[in-house]
């Protein structure tokens, strides 16, 4: 029985090259490993959980379809299962991109030896991807390829990263990605409109709640905890208006 993917883990697994030795971090189901073994694109896989749950659940997929040979099965938390060389592609994805981060920094080991532009990690943070993007340049890597995909009403970032050096000049690069900008990837314009008006609604009551209050006008005399909610208030505010600018900065780079 075939394998059939999301559309965005359709999207991850197309960017591991054919023939690599793969590792899927958190592989949950096993959905990429069993994928990219069936289809021959990749001769053997790894997929390392750091829960039994899903592990044992990639297991009955493997064996369903007769991978036992192909695809071996790790619990690790993050890369510590993983020895140094035994992958040439890392498939992390499916968690928020601080833990990305700390996984990647946990594991240096795994990839400290690395050569320029060969071996790579593909990564799909759901949050925090402006983290990843400053790890990466932080620990000598490049970006080589960046999507963005819309799926059952979210939005995901596919990042390939190489060995290689990096050094990117605006905040909105690392926030939104570099090559995505570039390339006006019309799914990151898509959501780049999404979260305008998002902001631009939030900030809007926001502001009326604070001129109700009179913080704006210094009309309200503030007492202690009425006061921090204020402070939360003006400081989230500020925070949107700072996000705005970010996104105006952005859509005008893709025009």
């Amino acid at each position: 029985m075939e394998m059939k993917l999301s559309k965005r883990l359709e999207l991850i697994a197309s960017f591991v090259r054919d023939g690599s030795r793969v590792a899927d971090v958190g592989t949950d189901h096993g959905y990429i490993p069993v994928y990219l073994t069936q289809s021959g694109r990749c001769p053997s896989a790894i997929a390392m959980d750091v829960r039994r749950g899903p592990l044992e659940r990639a297991e009955a997929h493997v064996r369903e379809r007769g991978l036992e040979d192909r695809i071996e099965l790790r619990l690790s938390d993050g890369l510590e299962a993983l020895m140094p060389g035994e992958a040439d592609t890392v498939v992390i994805a499916g968690m928020g991109g601080e833990l990305i981060c700390r996984i990647l920094k946990a594991g240096r080991r795994v990839w400290e030896t690395w050569e320029e532009n060969r071996e790579r990690f593909i990564l799909s943070p759901q949050s925090e991807q402006a983290s990843v993007r400053y790890f990466l340049e932080a620990n000598g890597f490049i970006l080589l390829r960046e999507a963005m995909i819309r799926d059952a009403g979210k939005y995901y970032v596919i990042m390939e990263a190489a060995r290689g050096q990096m050094k990117l000049q605006r905040e909105m690069e690392y926030i939104y990605g570099p090559l995505l900008l570039r390339q006006r990837d019309p799914v990151l314009r898509e959501y780049l409109k999404k979260e305008r008006r998002a902001a631009e609604d939030i900030l809007s009551s926001l502001r009326r709640t604070a001129k109700e209050k009179g913080s704006v006008s210094g009309e309200y005399i503030k007492e202690k905890n009425e006061g921090a909610a204020e402070e939360r208030i003006e400081g989230r505010i500020r925070e949107l208006e700072r996000q705005l600018l970010m996104i105006e900065e952005a859509e005008h780079e893709m025009q």
